[in-house]
């Protein structure tokens, strides 16, 4: 469990470099906006990159649970309604007054190379959400789930960078729109009939 100190440097952080970059930020603007001195830091962090490193592993575990959490509020038990709901996640993401691109994106255009610390962060974020879409896929029944997968993350990070850069207030409506399209192609337009079936044959077998 992690020290109250230790988790305000967190978000202090996270904030900050979510706003100004990663590279503009320097410790001591944090440490002003938590209020304690470098040797406080100190007994917490060995470096600015070891904050760093903490606050992408801090928002990494925030943007898994909510994307597992909200699929379920919204999509309900339906595999098919939970891709669906992905999208709703995006739109909460997207629709924030404080919305300035993905964090990850923006890690890795900061830190270009494959082998810095950052840039693998990042690039295991993409892959951990690419994971549980792939498990919701499997659920809906998708012949392919892993390349259905592959296909959504990839709208959904155009979401993220289209509403960034452009600011359109249509980016999530046209999202829908081709995941609709990639879902019916992966599924077939009948899959809620097909995923009531299933459900059914498994509830007759556990009432036998």
């Amino acid at each position: 469990m992690p020290s109250a100190t230790r988790q305000k440097l967190v978000e202090a952080a996270t904030r900050r470099f979510y706003r100004d970059g990663f590279r503009n930020v320097g410790i001591d603007q944090i440490l002003s906006d938590v209020g304690i001195s470098k040797t406080a830091f100190y007994k917490h962090f060995e470096c600015k990159e070891d904050l760093m490193l903490a606050a992408l592993d801090d928002q990494d575990q925030w943007v898994q649970n909510i994307f597992r959490q909200m699929v379920r509020e919204k999509g309900g038990e339906s595999g098919s309604g939970q891709l669906r709901a992905l999208f709703d996640v995006v739109e909460r993401i997207i629709g924030s007054t404080d919305f300035q691109g993905c964090i990850f994106v923006n890690v890795a255009m900061e830190f270009r190379l494959p082998h810095e610390p950052a840039h693998i962060a990042a690039a295991r974020n993409k892959r951990a959400l690419e994971d549980i879409v792939c498990e919701i896929a499997t659920h809906a029944g998708a012949a392919d789930p892993r390349a259905l997968a592959q296909e959504l993350c990839l709208i959904m990070e155009g979401a993220y960078i289209t509403r960034h850069v452009t600011g359109s207030p249509e980016t999530i409506a046209v999202a829908r729109r081709i995941a609709e399209q990639v879902i019916n192609e992966h599924l077939g337009p009948s899959e809620e009939k097909a995923e009531n079936g299933a459900a059914k044959v498994l509830n007759r077998r556990h009432r036998s």
